[in-house]
């Protein structure tokens, strides 16, 4: 193990408060998941929890774990955490929550459906991952401890609105076509891919922060850069595109198409 790693493993100490938050909500939700159980055997299966709670450890994972100290070494462990915030804690999340209906309130009902919108999820999701990117904002979380849980923050809230339209969380209904789920899914993978592009190929240290600290396992900041772009680009290209492939496959069924023609 090299002394930089020694290092930023001996700084990492358990964070009370976010695992003690985290299991309050892990015994709440299984809680809530016995009872449901008990009067919608079929709406509430196993797998349900199961992907909840694996959501839940992924999240501790992004801002509990070691993790979430050697990001302030390794670029490519700071993607790390967003891709385990965005792609994995949050659609996990949604799979495995059930909703309560809305309050009769028209605008809150107005306000749901505007926040849940694929147009509004997309660009929530595509700005939060532009925007914390942008050299002065990047910075901005490496300094202050604040803003870096804003960050992850907003990560993990995007993440939640981004595959909204994709999940579609019981017993919420989709007020757009399912074949719109895999363009979307399309559409939102290219400006991840620009981002990891440039990231990839620009052949300079975006990031200044990362010019100063202990380096790990030998690799310079440059080379750390190009594999956290290289790490976004692959993750990214299969979160979103596998679930699209998914979706196409069971609009083109024969059962999906044998049921089309039986309610025409």
């Amino acid at each position: 193990m090299s002394p930089e790693l020694h290092r930023g493993l001996d700084s990492w100490s358990l964070p009370i408060p976010v695992t003690i938050v985290l299991i309050v909500v892990a015994l709440v939700y299984l809680r809530g998941w016995y009872q449901l159980r008990n009067s919608l055997p079929d709406v509430l299966p196993a797998w349900r929890l199961g992907a909840f709670m694996a959501g839940l450890f992924s999240l501790w994972a992004a801002v509990g774990s070691p993790v979430a100290v050697l990001d302030h070494q390794l670029l490519t462990l700071h993607m790390v955490q967003h891709l385990l915030l965005m792609t994995v804690a949050a659609p996990l999340i949604l799979m495995g929550i059930a909703l309560r209906p809305l309050p009769r309130c028209p605008p809150v009902h107005w306000i749901g459906r505007i926040v849940t919108h694929p147009v509004f999820c997309w660009l929530a999701s595509t700005a939060a991952v532009i925007g914390w990117h942008i050299p002065a904002l990047f910075a901005l979380g490496m300094r202050s401890e604040g803003w870096h849980a804003i960050e992850h923050a907003s990560f993990l809230a995007a993440g939640l609105l981004f595959w909204w339209p994709v999940i579609q969380p019981w017993p919420s209904l989709a007020n757009w076509p399912r074949w719109g789920i895999p363009l979307y899914l399309f559409l939102a993978a290219l400006p991840c891919d620009a981002l990891s592009a440039f990231l990839t190929f620009c052949n300079r240290v975006v990031y200044p922060h990362y010019l100063s600290t202990h380096r790990l396992f030998d690799i310079s900041p440059l080379g750390d850069q190009e594999c956290a772009g290289a790490l976004m680009w692959v993750w990214v290209t299969f979160a979103y595109l596998a679930p699209a492939t998914v979706v196409t496959m069971q609009m083109l069924s024969p059962h999906k198409r044998a049921s089309k023609l039986e309610v025409a």
